[in-house]
């Protein structure tokens, strides 16, 4: 296998959790808001960590970076999240070099959502992008592999219907309440949270509830006026939270609150209550279904809801793989050239020093010696010399690194690897 170990002294690692084999609880353990990600990526700057990203959504927290040994970016996951090594180990992937690469492309492309075709981690993964460019933790090799998986994004987007058809979490989610809420249009939907899911279920619940008995509470009173502003709805404050819950029907919950904000204590009910959880962290305690008439639906149970229109995507996964490996090919290319074009340079170099040496020596020992053309002639050949050794490394056959460590040994050369 390729190694990307473009410092030649560390390796490229992809490594995290996913709802594949960590449920809702243990992802909630290993997310990281804002504020633990710049610090996971000032410990990183402070640990000698030459580049590496890092995103948390709610379906996956992964790290993508370089190291000497992948506990390196393990350690960093977990001393900024409330996750241990252990519980890692039992969940947990580790890609390194071209399945690393392989993976970003999978995750950036919308092949490896929880819901197939979703394109919003790609959004994710250019913020992470942009963070740890501020921190000065993106080198070359990561600028381009970022870019080339969103190119791949863009294009299989555009070229393909893998993304027709609504459906999200969000929408999974209208659909789940639409189906087992009798008499929808007369019940009292609270929405608590309005960040980007928040936002999206209630536009779906308006969209297709036709619905006008949405309430709506976020801890920022000023995003949910946005929001109702928007859609005609009624905002009331946090302070008003357990009272809202009383009347409501329906509470669908998605903040980003890193521990639990509702639980049985403040449940005082007189009637059964559906609470959809669509947080990571889990925002509503287990301890809710003590109480008599409520369920209790987790974010994970409505991803696993599959329709028409998921069926109907994953005859399109063919033409998105394929575009995949289009463009995958272009960065493996560039990878390789930019591995040996230090060794090549370096090999020209030496090939100039024996030929000015030799010149010198002509010179001196040879009557009448012509200098100018000896040059032009050596030159030729010299260029001749390393186009076929480019060649050689170029082929999608040769082992590189190898073929690499073959040529400075052979002629004593040392090339500087740039980052």
């Amino acid at each position: 296998m390729e190694n990307f170990n473009m410092s030649r002294n560390t390796t490229f690692y992809a490594l995290g959790l996913s709802y594949k084999k960590a449920d809702a609880t243990i992802r909630g353990k290993f997310s990281l808001d804002a504020k633990a990600q710049s610090i996971l990526l000032v410990q990183a700057e402070a640990e000698g960590i030459e580049s590496l990203i890092v995103t948390s959504t709610c379906n996956r927290t992964e790290i993508y970076g370089f190291a000497n040994h992948p506990y390196e970016l393990i350690k960093l996951l977990c001393e900024n999240s409330k996750g241990s090594v252990q519980e890692f180990q039992e969940v947990a992937y580790i890609y390194k070099n071209q399945e690393a690469v392989n993976h970003m492309f999978r995750v950036g492309t919308g092949l490896d959502s929880q819901i197939l075709g979703d394109f919003e981690i790609i959004s994710q993964i250019k913020n992470a992008f942009n963070q740890s460019k501020s921190y000065g933790l993106v080198n070359t090799f990561m600028e381009r592999l970022v870019n080339s998986v969103i190119q791949a994004s863009k294009k299989i987007k555009t070229d393909t219907e893998i993304s027709s058809g609504a459906t999200s979490v969000s929408f999974a989610s209208v659909q789940y309440i639409i189906k087992n809420v009798e008499d929808i249009a007369n019940k009292n939907i609270l929405l608590f949270g309005t960040g980007k899911i928040g936002r999206n279920t209630c536009e779906n619940l308006v969209k297709h509830t036709k619905h006008e008995q949405i309430t709506l509470i976020n801890r920022t009173k000023d995003k949910a006026e946005k929001l109702a502003e928007k859609l005609n709805l009624v905002v009331k404050d946090y302070a008003d939270l357990q009272l809202e819950l009383q009347k409501a029907d329906v509470v669908v919950v998605a903040t980003g609150a890193q521990n639990p904000t509702i639980d049985k204590a403040i449940l005082n009910l007189k009637k059964p209550l559906l609470i959809l959880d669509l947080s990571i962290p889990k925002n509503v305690n287990e301890n809710v279904t003590e109480i008599e008439g409520v369920t209790l639906i987790h974010m994970d149970h409505l991803s696993q809801m599959t329709d028409e229109t998921l069926e109907n995507r994953k005859r399109h996964i063919p033409a998105a793989e394929a575009i995949i490996e289009e463009i995958k090919e272009e960065f493996s290319l560039w990878t390789k050239g930019r591995k040996f074009a230090p060794t090549i340079n370096a090999l020209k170099a030496k090939l100039n020093d024996i030929k000015n040496s030799e010149l010198d020596f002509q010179s001196k020992k040879i009557a009448n010696f012509n200098e100018e053309q000896a040059e032009i002639i050596s030159n030729r050949i010299i260029q001749k010399i390393t186009t076929h050794f480019a060649n050689h490394l170029k082929d999608e056959n040769t082992m590189v690194d190898e073929s690499i460590e073959w040529i400075e040994k052979v002629f004593k050369i040392e090339a500087l690897v740039s980052k």
